[in-house]
């Protein structure tokens, strides 16, 4: 099996979004006459990581994985989800062999991949957390993992959480951390929102870091690209933008990963957060501009 040599990457943020193809960025990403072969190239211009979900729903051949990882420069970080078959169907359980598939046919992402995640579903629960542990004890040595659980008990802040924290913490694997709350505070008869709040978890926040490379899932509010929209989600990034300053200072490497319940504007609104955060964060550095977008006005109230 694969195996990646640990590094560090002290005080590095990486920005990213949910996905790096999306046809509604042409405009202000790509490019016009750009083709979607070129799309993680130009992507990789502005944002420096990325969610990679589609090895989520399959695995990629060899080759395929080898296209991405020469698309991007070496300072770029992917993070993949392991395939369902392993978080969800097997729960983990006998997945030895679906874990060695899968790795060795991304092993040519292997050195820019900065978190494998392992999202797992609402009913692996802390009855399953020995499972976890055994898992995490038999992946490859030095691939970063990140966890990501959706069962209750262990948002309760009670010892079914302390166990898992616990645990995560003795395997350097981080806690990935999904805030939902912007989506869910806002109210509008619109159909990518509706979708979104019935697709995403509804969980607590809790801001821990488990390990050094600590991830924020931020889902936002973009849809009608309103004024009032933007600014719905300043009241809930502005206490990301302390952890993220705190957590850079200690010589982390945090994630920040931006959603929006459709995606269309998630350039810019990660563009927009990352603009308020360098208010905070006055070392870090300009991001490349978006290509021309008339809704840079807006953006700019932020």
């Amino acid at each position: 099996m694969c195996s990646g040599s640990q590094r560090k990457e002290d005080g590095v943020l990486y920005l990213g979004l949910a996905q790096w193809s999306s046809s509604a960025w042409q405009q202000c990403l790509y490019g016009k006459g750009a083709p979607t072969s070129e799309r993680l190239a130009h992507y990789a211009r502005v944002f420096n990581t990325v969610e990679g979900s589609t090895t989520f729903y399959a695995t990629p051949s060899r080759t395929v994985a080898n296209q991405w990882a020469s698309a991007v420069n070496d300072t770029f970080r992917f993070t993949f989800k392991l395939p369902q078959m392993i978080t969800h169907q097997q729960q983990l359980r006998h997945s030895q062999q679906s874990v060695r598939d899968f790795f060795e046919a991304m092993s040519p992402t292997i050195e820019k991949t900065g978190i494998w995640k392992i999202q797992l579903p609402a009913n692996f629960g802390p009855a399953q957390v020995q499972d976890l542990e055994k898992f995490l004890r038999q992946m490859p040595a030095g691939l970063p993992m990140g966890v990501e659980v959706r069962h209750p008990a262990f948002f309760q802040k009670g010892d079914d959480e302390r166990r898992l924290n616990a645990m995560l913490i003795e395997h350097q694997a981080n806690r990935i951390i999904m805030d939902s709350r912007p989506v869910f505070s806002h109210v509008r008869d619109d159909a990518a929102l509706i979708d979104a709040q019935q697709k995403k978890p509804r969980v607590p926040v809790h801001a821990i870091a488990t390990a050094e490379t600590p991830m924020i899932r931020f889902i936002g509010i973009d849809r009608d690209n309103t004024i009032e929209d933007w600014r719905a989600n300043l009241p809930f990034f502005e206490s990301w933008t302390t952890k993220i300053s705190q957590w850079l200072n200690e010589g982390k490497s945090p994630y920040l990963m931006i959603h929006t319940p459709d995606n269309h504007f998630g350039p810019e609104l990660a563009q927009a957060l990352y603009q308020r955060l360098q208010q905070q964060v006055s070392t870090l550095p300009d991001l490349p501009p978006l290509l021309e977008n008339p809704k840079d006005q807006q953006l700019s109230l932020l």
